[in-house]
């Protein structure tokens, strides 16, 4: 082999080594890949297919959703078209009386309350607000000591507060810009019963979601504060319906938890039966319409007949009693002689029967 041949041949010999030594790696890293990936299930390879499936129909989704959009537009427009005025809800709008009953929700329990029950709070002053604007007399809507936890909670999960219409949020405490001789704080701890409202006044409603946790706080507060307080007339127009007798100051509990749970767990419950007062200047409706169908309650007014229909009832049911007992009476009476009768004729049977025999 000449001198000129040998570098190729080398260089040849060397690519062929290259190979050799690649084609075994590959050999060598195939057992290894398939040690590593472990065989797939049913349930994954459905979970693979599904993605594949909703990935596949994406712009079928959205597709969709601008056809029902668009489906919208023209129900809405065919409504306005239909509307004599144009549009109902201006047209309702303009039937509203303001009043000028300012009712207050005091915020400034924040520090006694954990995060869950500040999240049960804005949602209150969420159906009030909504309520109020709904309403046909609509209050002077203030909420007071607005900050700390609720403030935040409201930031992050309703950034649309700032834009709400006919309310008054204040950081301040409502003492600091109203008369304290205008004030009402309501609480169902107050001896003093509310008979109508003044609208002059203004009426504070505890913002507290305690579960019972801190009894009284509210009533403590108003009177710490020297301002006036009530409690709504519950115990006057609702009457706890039951066929046993409770004693009469067990009935006026049962009345006073409903109102406690009514005036302090769920002060919305206080914000609607103001509003429906407002509109029908009837406390009976005003409960009855707000407050739940519970168990036993019914109207005093319902409550008096009823006890008048028990006592009725329980007149003809001693009157029935007592006819029934003189009939069998009479009946007994009927039925004695005949009796003396027979044991008559049994004894002189026997008599004879004796005297055959002896």
């Amino acid at each position: 082999m000449t001198s000129e041949m040998l570098p190729a041949f080398i260089e040849s010999s060397n690519v062929e080594r290259k190979q050799s030594l690649n084609e075994d790696q590959e050999k060598s890293q195939k057992p290894r890949l398939c040690e590593r990936f472990e065989p797939i299930s049913k349930r994954q390879m459905k979970k693979l297919i599904k993605q594949k499936q909703w990935e596949e129909q994406r712009e079928l989704r959205k597709q969709k959703r601008k056809e029902k959009r668009k489906r919208k537009q023209l129900e809405r427009q065919c409504q306005l078209e239909s509307n004599s005025d144009g549009n109902d809800r201006k047209r309702i709008r303009r039937d509203v009386v303001h009043s000028t009953l300012r009712l207050i929700i005091d915020c400034s329990f924040d520090s006694l309350m954990i995060l869950k029950d500040i999240k049960k709070l804005h949602k209150q002053i969420q159906r009030c607000y909504a309520e109020n604007r709904r309403a046909l007399h609509p209050v002077q809507f203030y909420l007071t000591s607005h900050g700390g936890q609720l403030k935040k909670n409201m930031d992050e999960n309703d950034k649309g507060w700032v834009n709400w219409k006919d309310i008054h949020i204040k950081p301040e405490h409502y003492s600091e810009f109203i008369k304290k001789e205008d004030l009402i704080y309501l609480t169902s701890d107050s001896p003093n019963v509310l008979k109508e409202l003044d609208e002059s006044k203004a009426y504070v409603i505890g913002g507290l979601v305690d579960h019972n946790h801190h009894k009284g706080l509210t009533y403590k507060q108003a009177s710490n504060h020297g301002i006036d307080h009530a409690q709504l007339p519950l115990g006057n127009f609702v009457k706890m319906n039951s066929r046993k007798v409770l004693a009469i100051n067990h009935e006026c509990n049962v009345v006073m938890n409903l109102a406690k749970k009514c005036m302090e767990f769920v002060f919305v419950a206080v914000f609607e039966i103001i509003l429906e007062y407002l509109e029908t200047r009837d406390w009976q409706e005003a409960f009855f319409t707000i407050l739940p169908q519970r168990k036993g309650a019914i109207p005093t007014d319902k409550a008096c007949e009823g006890s008048s229909h028990d006592k009725k009832s329980a007149r003809i049911e001693d009157g029935l009693d007592s006819d029934s007992s003189e009939e069998e009476n009479s009946k007994n009476e009927l039925e004695s002689p005949h009796e003396e009768e027979k044991q008559d004729k049994e004894n002189s049977n026997e008599s004879t029967v004796n005297s055959v025999l002896h």
